[in-house]
């Protein structure tokens, strides 16, 4: 027997039916022809738009977390989670409240999505990708397997994140007072691309166009329409014309 734990106040448009053992909380809405599947959970005042797909255990709409040693403690009411419409979210995937993802956005499986993150449409977020709190994500960017997108991120139309890229906020690695005046995490300016296993140190700007080659350390600005590679990364020469985003015929 199929049991569904759907709240009264929740609303389901027509052809959406949760499935077995999902949780809808109050005042939750949904629209039509979406797909969930088993064991979903979605929490109070989450807005889903139409042709949503949802996969089997996961989390849309969680409430934040706060260890008592947390940067991050402001106290207020959160923002509903939002999904556009046409998206895919894979199983075992977490969204937190506050969240905000464009139409035809694709996030794979066990990627989780930190509280206040806004994610522009058509974006793929990849399988065990983190993206953590307050980082905005672009139209059209691709973030690919286990990346990891620092809090205070900023990431444009266009980009490319490949495997394993880490960022980071912290120059001060969590001691001393002084770090909470300068949390920062990298930004993307539009285009820009970053190859697998590179590291992006605090507050780097990466230019528009610009692409930082595989295993970088980048510890320095990195100009538009450059190519840089190493450790730390050194300027290599241009991105090749054939490369360049206005050259794709994407818009």
């Amino acid at each position: 027997m199929e049991m569904i734990n759907l709240a009264l106040t929740a609303e389901l448009g027509k052809g959406t039916k949760p499935g077995p053992f999902s949780v809808i909380m109050d005042n939750v809405i949904i629209g039509r022809d979406c797909r969930i599947g088993s064991h979903v959970v979605i929490y109070p005042k989450t807005r889903i738009g139409h042709g949503v797909r949802i996969d089997d255990h996961t989390v849309i709409g969680k409430p934040p977390m706060r260890a008592p040693r947390s940067i991050f403690q402001e106290e207020k009411e959160w923002k509903e989670a939002v999904i556009g419409d046409e998206c895919i979210l894979g199983t075992h995937v977490v969204v937190y409240r506050g969240c905000e993802i464009g139409s035809h956005v694709l996030v794979a499986d066990h990627a989780s999505v930190r509280e206040e993150v806004q994610i522009g449409e058509y974006t793929i977020i990849g399988r065990g990708v983190t993206v953590e709190n307050k980082c905005t994500i672009g139209r059209k960017c691709k973030l690919e397997t286990q990346c990891y997108i620092t809090a205070y991120s900023v990431v444009e139309d266009y980009c490319f994140i490949a495997p394993m890229v880490t960022t980071t906020n912290d120059n001060y690695m969590g001691r001393d007072e002084e770090r909470f005046k300068h949390f920062k995490g990298m930004t993307v300016k539009r285009g820009g691309r970053i190859g697998a296993n590179s590291t992006i140190l605090p507050g780097k700007i990466i230019g528009p166009d610009a692409m930082v080659g595989a295993g970088s350390l980048v510890a320095r600005h990195v100009k538009g329409g450059k190519c840089f590679l190493g450790n730390p990364v050194r300027k290599f020469g241009d991105v090749p014309k054939g490369q360049r985003l206005e050259n794709q015929g994407w818009e």
